[in-house]
């Protein structure tokens, strides 16, 4: 198998390029084209979920094809969802802490 050429990845850059004269407004995600996957564009948020929002929103793409994932031991919720946008492979994926659940006990006054 010969290695991939940068024209080998020509379908998640103009998808990129696309993205880019559509939605600059946007947050900026991290972005990810890699000859492992050569027909995916990633786009990737942290630390909140607020720019993975924006961006599903400014695609069209249904909430409910999110899926909802929650990683490192309860910590980390995860969002993804795929699309396909200009012949690639579109992924986002939003990460967040989890806020930490602090338990009411029985007696406590909590809540009552």
């Amino acid at each position: 198998m010969r290695p991939l050429a940068l024209a080998d990845l020509s379908a998640p850059l103009i998808a990129l390029r696309v993205l880019a004269a559509e939605f600059p407004h946007l947050p900026a995600p991290t972005v990810e084209v890699s000859p492992i996957y050569p027909e995916r564009l990633e786009l990737s948020f942290h630390d909140n979920f607020a720019g993975f929002e924006a961006w599903r929103e400014a695609l069209n793409i249904a909430s409910g094809l999110v899926v909802h994932r929650v990683q490192a031991g309860g910590q980390t919720g995860v969002l993804r969802v795929h699309a396909t946008l200009a012949g690639a492979e579109l992924e986002l994926v939003g990460y967040a802490k989890v806020p930490a659940v602090v338990p009411v006990l029985a007696g406590s006054g909590v809540g009552s």
